[in-house]
């Protein structure tokens, strides 16, 4: 596992990040491109208020292929109507102008602010300005590129056992985060020979197990987009190989979008285990970390595991029963078990760190799962409260 932010693109990608100045003078445009159409695969917000990048990147992705991704950051394009759709198509025909392909091949995210069009005249002239432009961006750079409120770029990358290919990965995303099918905006990038009928079902996998469970807010984005591209270039690359390199570079970004979630200090991960399935175990962690109480809490490094409890009862199964529900902060045990006012003062301790687990073992079945998120500060109330003044 390697979160290096210099690290050169996998074989067969290229990339190149500008300013166009859609707000103000840091990169907000990220072009990411092969030598023509690849395996590709996404998953996109559930939100009922989609952008018009999500519907076009939908309908490009619908063959599993594509030649390029465009990001526009600083401005989300939602909620503007008919014009929002043609400038973000206008934005993807710019961008297959770029780099040698049909519109058709290109794919386009975008996050910032909703209801905000894109400064198009601005955009077309930036266009213009990046023609001379080298395709040398590295990793660290295509995750500046897609920034808005992050206060660092979050890079991943691993080799595939037994094979000298890569999967390496960018994401960006702080608040408004209760992914549905999804996350922020996250590429992952590849150079193993895979198909896409493998890509397309690994990553649905990968995606649901690490960036669904992700929640800073409990909010889902209008905009979440999450797409994986493979180039192709060195073949012969186990499949369960593959999956598990995408499983720690994807894991590895949520846990760095947790991380850094607007006005975070803490990182929170939630494990549930023995439950009657995985579905009823990421209901009951994502329950917890959700929970503001349970935040303010880890904020305030304050050991109170009746709001955890809380959290817990708040899931309405039958089969639930506290009487056989154990819950730990860090290695202690805290219920059934109770602990002396020694040891919930050494607990404290542990909660003034920069990561907490939260462990609930509900004594049902085999039914495991994560979920990360992050402490609630005045921090978060402040950012929100001015975000667009």
């Amino acid at each position: 596992m390697n979160s290096s932010t210099d690290l050169p693109l996998p074989s067969g990608f290229r990339g190149i990040v500008a300013n166009l100045g859609v707000k103000d003078s840091t990169d907000d445009l990220v072009i990411v491109a092969t030598d023509g159409p690849v395996a590709t695969s996404g998953v996109f917000t559930q939100s009922r208020f989609v952008g018009p990048s999500v519907l076009v990147s939908r309908e490009h992705i619908a063959n599993l292929q594509a030649s390029a991704v465009v990001v526009i950051s600083k401005n989300a394009n939602v909620a503007n109507g008919q014009q929002g759709e043609d400038d973000a198509r206008e934005v993807v025909a710019l961008t297959a102008r770029h780099v040698g392909c049909e519109p058709s091949d290109v794919l386009i995210a975008s996050t910032g602010v909703i209801g905000r069009p894109y400064p198009m005249e601005t955009i077309r002239a930036g266009f213009a300005d990046i023609s001379g432009e080298s395709w040398s961006a590295q990793l660290g750079d295509i995750a500046r590129g897609i920034m808005t409120t992050d206060t660092v770029e979050k890079t991943s990358s691993a080799t595939i056992a037994g094979s000298s290919a890569v999967v390496s990965g960018v994401a960006k995303g702080v608040g408004m985060i209760e992914p549905n099918m999804a996350t922020m905006i996250a590429m992952i990038l590849t150079d193993a020979d895979i198909s896409a009928e493998v890509l397309q079902s690994t990553f649905s996998r990968v995606a649901d197990s690490t960036f669904n469970c992700v929640s800073i807010d409990g909010d889902t984005s209008t905009s979440d987009t999450a797409i994986i591209m493979s180039s192709g270039v060195v073949t012969d690359v186990s499949h369960d190989a593959f999956e598990s390199a995408v499983m720690q570079v994807c894991t590895d970004l949520t846990r760095q979008i947790a991380a850094d979630g607007e006005g975070a200090e803490t990182l929170i991960e939630v494990l549930v285990d023995e439950a009657r399935d995985e579905a009823q175990a990421r209901r009951v962690a994502k329950s917890i970390v959700n929970s503001p109480l349970v935040k303010t809490a880890i904020h305030g490094a304050d050991p109170n595991w009746g709001r955890i409890a809380m959290a817990v009862g708040k899931i309405n199964d039958d089969d639930i029963d506290q009487n056989n529900v154990v819950i730990r902060i860090g290695s202690e045990e805290l219920f059934p078990q109770q602990v002396s006012e020694h040891e919930l003062e050494e607990l404290s301790s542990y909660l003034q760190g920069d990561e907490v687990l939260i462990h609930v073992s509900l004594s049902i079945g085999s039914g495991t799962a994560r979920a990360w998120g992050c402490d609630l500060t005045d921090g978060y109330v402040r950012i929100n409260a001015d975000y667009t003044t």
